[in-house]
């Protein structure tokens, strides 16, 4: 009996943990700049922390059968970050995550999957 209940909670804790979180304010970043996600006014901010003549891209990418790109960001040549506002969703299948990459070459990096939360 013992042992089913430890299965059962392990398997409940492996299914919660593959679920999207539930969204704040959320940052990514490399050595070049950052992303966020500003949940109060579902902004998202780009921005450029170096001068090297390359800018950084940042895109808020919808997740489903196929990943799409719903919104790009583009920051560079200029001072501070550029940001724009999507409307990020709660309901069923609305996932989403950013990417970010330099323009220069390198890996693009990734935030965990997340939706609107619940007010």
């Amino acid at each position: 009996m013992r042992a089913a209940v430890v299965g059962s909670a392990v398997a409940a804790a492996v299914t919660l943990s593959t679920a999207a979180a539930v969204a704040g304010d959320i940052t990514i970043s490399n050595s070049h700049g950052s992303m966020k996600y500003i949940d109060d006014g579902d902004m998202f901010q780009v921005c450029d922390t170096k001068a090297d003549g390359y800018g950084m891209k940042g895109q808020l990418i919808s997740i489903g059968a196929e990943d799409r790109a719903v919104l790009t960001v583009d920051d560079g040549g200029d001072a501070g970050c550029d940001k724009k506002g999507y409307n990020v969703g709660n309901g069923a299948g609305e996932v989403y995550k950013m990417a970010l990459v330099w323009n220069g070459g390198g890996d693009w990096t990734y935030s965990y999957h997340f939706k609107e939360g619940l007010d």
